[in-house]
């Protein structure tokens, strides 16, 4: 943040639980004063109704990077999302868009199959995929079987054809690996941070809205858990529990995909 304000940098988000609105509290999104200290963009400016993509992101961050270049001014990316990232300095699949009822059949095929059979299903059309992807991640299961579908081509091999974003050498990569104790101690007082700041009636609007679980916005840690609280599923100390392990689970898998996906960026602890 100082180095920011005091070379007039601009920080863009790389984190795709702090592009919504409506999570500012369970993103840990920059406060009002932080933002005020340096120039933030693509904070909090998609709504948790929308499903933002690694494309949709990209194509909105390109143009201010050439915004930022045309202008002088050096760019921070920040954030933790991985594929943004790789998005910019290994390449985006060009993709062709899947029509929305291709991808309502595939979404019912899956519901009315079961993952074991739709899994052994996709496997014949895009083996990588049906390999690479985790036990119970619908969206990633039913998105690489419509693109299978509807292209005729598997997800993965669309996604090993690409091309950087950003010209190799015009960026540097930093990692932030902290001791994983110190982290983990971090993670937990995050969570009673949040509780602190709001972060039961941050849920509360989400679930109000009805909106279908299979959301990004939907997705992010604690909305599930303190979502059970306030269905009186769990008690409050239960769900800060749960929402403590989860953060921990996601902050070690950052660290894995980073270590694994970036091993010549520079580390700082």
């Amino acid at each position: 943040m100082d180095m920011a304000a005091s070379t007039g940098a601009v920080i863009l988000n790389a984190d795709s639980q702090q592009l919504y609105a409506d999570l500012r509290v369970l993103s840990a999104r920059p406060s009002e004063a932080d933002e005020a200290q340096a120039d933030h963009r693509l904070y909090g400016v998609a709504d948790a109704a929308e499903a933002w993509s690694v494309g949709r992101w990209s194509r909105a961050v390109m143009p201010l990077l050439a915004e930022l270049a045309d202008a002088g001014r050096p760019a921070l990316l920040v954030g933790g999302t991985g594929l943004y990232f790789t998005a910019l300095t290994k390449g985006l699949a060009d993709i062709p868009d899947v029509p929305d009822t291709v991808r309502d059949a595939v979404t019912a095929a899956f519901d009315a199959e079961g993952e074991a059979a739709f899994r052994r299903r996709l496997a014949a059309l895009d083996p990588a995929a049906a390999q690479r992807i985790e036990q119970g991640d619908r969206q990633r299961l039913t998105r690489a079987m419509a693109v299978a579908e509807h292209t005729g081509r598997a997800l993965s091999d669309w996604t090993a054809d690409t091309t950087p974003l950003l010209a190799p050498g015009s960026w540097t990569g930093l990692v932030v690996e902290p001791d994983r104790a110190r982290l983990y101690a971090n993670c937990d007082l995050r969570v009673g941070l949040m509780v602190e700041q709001g972060a039961l009636d941050e849920v509360r609007a989400l679930v109000a809205r009805d909106l279908s679980p299979d959301l990004p916005a939907m997705k992010a840690v604690g909305v599930r858990e303190f979502a059970a609280h306030l269905a009186g599923e769990a008690t409050l100390d239960q769900a800060i529990d749960t929402t403590r392990q989860a953060t921990r689970n996601y902050a070690k898998r950052q660290l894995t995909w980073f270590r694994n996906q970036t091993p010549g960026w520079t580390r700082t602890r």
